[in-house]
C-alpha cells in the first residue's frame, strides 16, 4: 500500500501534529508500505534549531525510504512559526504524486496542503482520510485575542463543517473530539485512533541516565540534589503553564529539594519566566528551551512527576512519554488526558483546581511505596499506546475507506 500524507506541520516545525505525522509514517514504512509526506517548506534559517529533533529516528533505516514532498511556501501571518504552501505549485504536487502512485491520501491539516490533497484524491477516485488533530475552537481566541469567542466559535465551526465533508472518512485521536465531529452532524464515517509512540525512544542505561543527569546539574546547578518536577511541551498560552508556576512556591515551601524544569520552546517562554519572577520561584525552575528527542527522552527519565496543566491537549503525547519513561503523572483531566490516563492509571487525574493538584503532588512526593507503584503502573499503561499496534489499526481504518480498491 502506498499512502501519500499530507501535513503543514513537518519537521522542522515541532507540535504534536509533526510528531503523530512522523511516528506513523516510518512505522507504515517499517511495515513495508510506502509513504510519501506533502508538506509545507520552511525556510533554510528557521531548519537549523529543529531539524535536529529526532536525531536517533534520523538513523533509522526506515527514514531512508520515506519520501518527503516539500512544497514551497508563505509566511503565515497568524503565527512566526507556521507556514502555508503556494497554491500555485498544485501540478507540481500531482505530478509528483502520479509518479508515486498513491492508494489513500492521508490528510493531517486544513490549510492549502489539505485543499491539495483533496482535490487530488477527488481527480484520480482514490479515498480521502481526514484526521482531525486540532481543536480550533479552543486555540483561535490565541490568534484572534481581540474578536469575540462567541464569534470565533461560530466561523471555525461553519469552515470546519465545509472541510469534514471532504473526506471518505475520518480519524479522531479521542473520545472528546469524536463527540465534537458527531455534533457537527457530518455524514462521515469515524475512527478513532490515538498516535502510538516508539518505546524504544524511552529505554536507557543506568549509566546513561547518571551520565546526562549530571551534565544538567553543570548546565543548571540548580538541579543538583533535587527532585524534578517536569513539564514538556510547546511553552504556549494553551498549555496553561501558570497554574504549575504558582503552585510551585507553596510545594517548595514544604519541600526544599524540588525544582521545576519546563523542558520545550515556544512564544510564550519570556512570558512564563517572567510569572516565575513574579512568583519568587525564578532560581528553582529551568526552562530548558528546545531539545534534541534524545535529550527529551533523558529528561523524562531524571525527572520524579511528570505534571500537565493543560486543558487542551488533543492526544496526551507527552503524557505517554513521560509514562512509558516511569515517571508518574499529575494531570488536569481534560481532553486527551482523560482518555490516556483513563482515571488514575500511571498516576492522578484531577480536576481544574489548585489544591486537589497539590494535594496529588504532595502524596507521590511523601509516599514512596505509592510512589513506585504508579511509576510501575505509568509503564505498564503506557504500553498500549506503542507505534505497532497502533499503524496496524491505522492500516485496517484505510482498508475500511469507502473507494479503497483491495
Amino acid at each position: 500500500m502506498n499512502v501519500a500524507m499530507f501535513t503543514d506541520a513537518y519537521w522542522p516545525r515541532v507540535n504534536g501534529v509533526t510528531v503523530s505525522v512522523d511516528s506513523f509514517s516510518l512505522a507504515l514504512v517499517r511495515a513495508g508500505h510506502g509513504v510519501m509526506i506533502v508538506c509545507s517548506q520552511y525556510p533554510v534559517e528557521s531548519a537549523a534549531d529543529a531539524i535536529r529533533a529526532v536525531p536517533e529516528e534520523c538513523r533509522d533505516p526506515a527514514r531512508e525510504k520515506l519520501k518527503v514532498l516539500r512544497v514551497p511556501s508563505y509566511r503565515f501571518f497568524l503565527s512566526k512559526e507556521d507556514r502555508v504552501a503556494k497554491l500555485i505549485k498544485r501540478r507540481w504536487v500531482e505530478r509528483e504524486l502520479d509518479a508515486f502512485v498513491p492508494d489513500v491520501i492521508h490528510i493531517n491539516t486544513e490549510f492549502i496542503i489539505a485543499d491539495i490533497g483533496f482535490v487530488y484524491a477527488k481527480k484520480r477516485g482514490l479515498p480521502a482520510v481526514y484526521t482531525f488533530h486540532t481543536i480550533w475552537e479552543d486555540y483561535a481566541a490565541n490568534y484572534f485575542p481581540l474578536v469575540p469567542e462567541f464569534l470565533l466559535r461560530f466561523v471555525i465551526r461553519r469552515i470546519l463543517k465545509i472541510l469534514m465533508r471532504r473526506p471518505d472518512l475520518i480519524i479522531v485521536p479521542t473520545i472528546q473530539i469524536e463527540e465534537m465531529v458527531k455534533n457537527y452532524h457530518i455524514k462521515r464515517e469515524i475512527r478513532r485512533l490515538p498516535t502510538g509512540i516508539d518505546p524504544g525512544l524511552f529505554i536507557h542505561r543506568r549509566e546513561e541516565i547518571d551520565r546526562f543527569r549530571s551534565v544538567m546539574e553543570t548546565r543548571y546547578p540548580v538541579l543538583r540534589g533535587r527532585r524534578i518536577l517536569l513539564f514538556a511541551g510547546r511553552v504556549a498560552k494553551e498549555k496553561n503553564l501558570g497554574f504549575v508556576i504558582r503552585l510551585f512556591p507553596e510545594l517548595l515551601a514544604g519541600h526544599g529539594d524540588l525544582a521545576l524544569v519546563i523542558a520545550g520552546n515556544g512564544p510564550y517562554q519570556d512570558y512564563y519566566m517572567e510569572e516565575a519572577r513574579n512568583c519568587g520561584v525564578e532560581e528553582h525552575c529551568v526552562f530548558t528551551g528546545y531539545l534534541e528527542r534524545e535529550e527529551l527522552s533523558l529528561v523524562y527519565a531524571i525527572s520524579h512527576i511528570f505534571t500537565m496543566p493543560s486543558l487542551t491537549e488533543t492526544q496526551g503525547l507527552v503524557t505517554i512519554e513521560a509514562m512509558l519513561s516511569g515517571i508518574p503523572v499529575v494531570a488536569i483531566g481534560a481532553m486527551g488526558t482523560v482518555q490516556v490516563m483513563e482515571g488514575n492509571k500511571g498516576g492522578f487525574m484531577t480536576g481544574n483546581d489548585p489544591e486537589e493538584f497539590k494535594a496529588r503532588v504532595l502524596e507521590l512526593l511523601e509516599d514512596e511505596a505509592l510512589y513506585r507503584g504508579k511509576a510501575e503502573e505509568a509503564r505498564r499503561h503506557a504500553q498500549a499506546w506503542t507505534i505497532g499496534s497502533i499503524t496496524e489499526r491505522l492500516v485496517e481504518i484505510y482498508r475500511e475507506a469507502p473507494g479503497y480498491i483491495r
